[in-house]
């Protein structure tokens, strides 16, 4: 099953719970340590029951739903009722799922579990934002970059997603960008791309940055399928552009800011890659409430 995104309708598929669990579990027993919750142990018994609330504090798009459920999973049964899903806008005061379970684990995973969800959540609500600021000047893609928190690379392009826009590569392995220290070992652009091209399979993309309109010329002479216009004032890119003529996709990257973003998506680029909106996003207020089960 798929959760759709509300505001482009694009299908966003959920994450599997293989690719957060390991982590889940390291966070958990990070926070628990050798001795447990010893502040949770003290003051309530094992066989006390809680019913809780998770809930938004501010509006914003919910990202990290499956993240944040396994953690408490992982210290036992707790039955759930999700009021709305991964890509759902809500309002502050919002109920975002419902839990029913020992009060000890519901306890001792909140933490752990509203660090995941509210991280994640301020990443979609952030990219929204962005792209919704872009999306009134140009059809630019806005894509993420590898500037991610150690260990949540997968989660934080997941919620870019959520979020709207869409991920650059997800590492090394998997596309060819060609940057501006590759420029210089290698003694330019054009011996950096040869090289590149004389390995790669046809299936693999070529991106090459350049920092000048000169070095987009000679990276269009001989041929690459993106080029990279890293830091370009907003003059130069509009040129870069131009240059361009359709021959490789366009992507604006470096220095770009909240205030700036809507006159670098006016130039025409194709893409923008910000890596603000992973590593910079605020987390979104979300907290847990609690009753005691009758």
């Amino acid at each position: 099953m798929t959760t759709t995104d509300p505001d482009t309708r694009l299908p966003v598929a959920p994450l599997d719970t293989i690719q957060y669990e390991a982590l889940v579990r390291e966070e958990l027993a990070v926070d628990l340590g050798s001795a447990g919750d010893i502040t949770t142990n003290a003051i309530v018994g094992a066989d006390v029951t809680a019913r809780a609330r998770v809930v938004a504090r501010q509006d914003g798009r919910i990202c990290g739903l499956g993240p944040a459920l396994c953690a408490f999973f992982l210290l036992g049964p707790v039955r759930h009722k999700p009021v709305v899903s991964d890509g759902a806008n809500v309002t502050a005061g919002a109920t975002i799922v419902e839990l029913q379970g020992a009060a000890r684990v519901l306890l001792s995973a909140e933490r752990t579990a509203l660090n995941l969800l509210g991280h994640l959540s301020g990443i979609a609500t952030l990219t929204r934002a962005v792209v919704e600021t872009v999306a009134e000047v140009s059809q630019a893609r806005v894509v993420c970059t590898r500037k991610t928190t150690p260990g949540l690379r997968a989660l934080e392009k997941y919620a870019v997603r959520v979020g709207g826009a869409s991920n650059h590569r997800f590492g090394l392995h998997d596309a060819v960008l060609v940057k501006d220290n590759h420029r210089v070992i290698a003694g330019g652009v054009r011996p950096a791309v040869e090289a590149a091209r004389a390995t790669l399979g046809h299936l693999v993309t070529l991106e090459v940055e350049v920092d000048t309109l000169e070095q987009l010329d000679e990276a269009l002479g001989v041929g690459v399928d993106v080029v990279l216009l890293d830091n370009m004032p907003v003059a130069d890119l509009a040129r870069a552009v131009a240059m361009t003529r359709g021959r490789a996709i366009t992507e604006a990257s470096g220095g770009i800011t909240p205030e700036t973003i809507r006159e670098v998506a006016a130039t025409g680029v194709d893409v923008i890659s910000i890596g603000w909106i992973t590593h910079s996003a605020p987390a979104l207020d979300i907290g847990l409430d609690f009753s005691v089960s009758d």
